[in-house]
């Protein structure tokens, strides 16, 4: 029973603790992070860059632009082609980041990229 226990508690991760806006802000400036879903299927990638700046993909090669801020606990995401702030309760785990939409989406960092998030220009031959 005993080493059961132990196992259980091995694979466990530890709890995670919530992240503010100075928290995320200082774990993800400068990163290109993956993220999954819970059964580790790919969801897609962001690129954190200054001044609350990111770059989402969820489809290799095509690219979304826009800010995150914090409020009410939350960390919040709106995009320049999608002006509804998106947001996530986001905790620090003992395996990277876990962020749950308030719609009840739930991520977890994959990877960190060490390549830059590759974008697609704008059409210029249309």
């Amino acid at each position: 029973m005993i080493r059961a226990l132990a196992l259980v508690l091995l694979a466990t991760p530890l709890a995670a603790n919530p992240l503010d806006g100075a928290g995320f802000d200082a774990y993800v400036t400068g990163k290109t992070l993956t993220f999954g879903l819970p059964d580790g299927s790919p969801f897609g990638v962001e690129a954190y860059g200054p001044d609350r700046r990111v770059t989402w993909s969820s489809t290799p090669g095509v690219c979304q632009t826009g800010v995150w801020f914090d409020r009410d606990g939350l960390i919040c995401f709106v995009y320049d082609n999608d002006p509804v702030a998106k947001c996530w309760a986001v905790s620090r785990t003992d395996r990277g980041l876990r962020a749950e939409s308030t719609e009840g989406t739930v991520l977890f960092e994959a990877t960190e990229s060490p390549e830059p998030l590759v974008c697609r220009g704008p059409d210029l031959l249309s």
